[in-house]
């Protein structure tokens, strides 16, 4: 599934990418296609050293586009996300060492299961737990991916949303259920804990942005908090809550930010309040926009609506008060999308800038309409 989301996103990406990117389009179209090539290596990887080459290989293209292509922060966000996933990874590559010393093998299979006593776990566990923690990102390490993503190209936000936040979640899915299963137990209330902060929290501060990008960037931190409930809950609904929160996620929040750049590469502004009343200018992008928008919050019908029902079933049949804190959420990401929706599409149109505005184009058509589809 995840190779398919890659796979599926990068075309979008470099469609997305047409008019923005003017310099330097060889290396951006390079940058990509080892993105590209690195994520599907490690999602297919067996192998733990391979699968944490590639894992951090990653890095390396989306710190490029984001440094030489992004806004007029770049360097510091750039820097920002490097440093940030680096220094989680240094305690993951020493634990895959540990393990292999122990049971001289690095075969993914072969190690699922209880292999190790449950205090080497735990400090595996939280190892692997620093690197993942950071990539998904659950509160407090999420600091960086506001700035990375608003600085970034919208090509670059398209794929941090879409796949790279989703490396966390396929690494606790992998590794930290599967070859720790005591530490994981041992760890829920810090996991629900985090996860229920993370939700609460950036869905308000979400409320508080005058960015189109910051906004749905902090969207993205509380919906991969009710992706770590589901995972971490441990019953059959909670995990296959997650892994489609997980597709779901990565397909709408990649149109939204695609959302975002198709206007701002008209008026090249993200503030909120320099839009309103685009309905009457922009009929088609207002009905895709609202597509996407009712999707993120899980309307029933669309894609979110199955991932968010079966994480809250798998987290209520674990915690009522999980489940009650996690529907919060949900009810959050609704008033703050649905305000962001009003406030840029309907109202008077005060501005004079955006009396020429254009529609959306075919280009912008071909690649919303497979989006809305899947």
């Amino acid at each position: 599934f995840m190779i398919l989301l890659s796979t599926f996103l990068t075309p979008f990406c470099i469609l997305a990418s047409w008019k923005s990117i003017t310099k330097k389009i060889k290396e951006y179209m390079i940058a990509f296609l080892l993105l590209e090539t690195f994520l599907v290596g490690m999602f297919s990887s067996i192998d733990m050293l391979l699968f944490y080459i590639f894992f951090e290989a990653v890095l390396i293209p989306m710190f490029l586009i984001i440094g030489i292509w992004g806004g007029e922060r770049r360097i510091y966000a750039s820097f920002k996300f490097f440093l940030y996933t680096l220094l989680g990874s240094v305690l993951m590559l020493i634990a895959i060492i540990f393990m292999y010393q122990i049971t001289d093998s690095m075969n993914i299979a072969e190690l699922q299961g209880n292999f190790f006593h449950k205090k080497v776990q735990i400090f595996l566990w939280l190892a692997f737990f620093a690197s993942f923690a950071v990539k998904i990102p659950m509160w407090p390490f999420h600091t960086w991916l506001p700035d990375a993503h608003v600085e970034a190209p919208t090509a670059g936000s398209v794929i941090l949303a879409g796949v790279l936040l989703k490396m966390g979640a396929y690494g606790f899915i992998r590794f930290s259920i599967g070859m720790f299963p005591e530490a994981s137990e041992f760890f829920l209330p810090l996991i629900f804990s985090l996860s229920v902060i993370a939700i609460i929290y950036t869905s308000l501060v979400a409320f508080a942005q005058t960015d189109m990008k910051k906004l749905i960037a902090y969207s993205s931190v509380a919906h991969m908090g009710i992706v770590t409930i589901g995972i971490f809950v441990l019953n059959q609904q909670g995990i296959e809550g997650a892994m489609m929160q997980i597709l779901s996620h990565g397909i709408v929040s990649a149109a939204l930010f695609l959302c975002v750049g198709i206007i701002y590469d008209r008026m090249h502004t993200r503030k909120i309040n320099f839009y309103g009343g685009l309905v009457n200018r922009m009929p088609k992008y207002a009905v895709v926009f609202m597509i996407f928008v009712l999707a993120s919050i899980g309307l029933p019908g669309t894609s979110g609506f199955i991932g968010e029902f079966l994480t809250i079933l798998g987290a209520f049949k674990h915690n009522t008060f999980l489940a009650f804190f996690a529907t919060t959420g949900i009810i959050l990401s609704a008033a703050y999308m649905l305000y962001l929706y009003k406030r840029i599409i309907f109202g008077l149109q005060t501005n004079e800038k955006l009396k020429d505005i254009l529609d959306l184009d075919l280009r912008e058509m071909i690649i919303m309409i497979p989006l809305i589809i899947v």
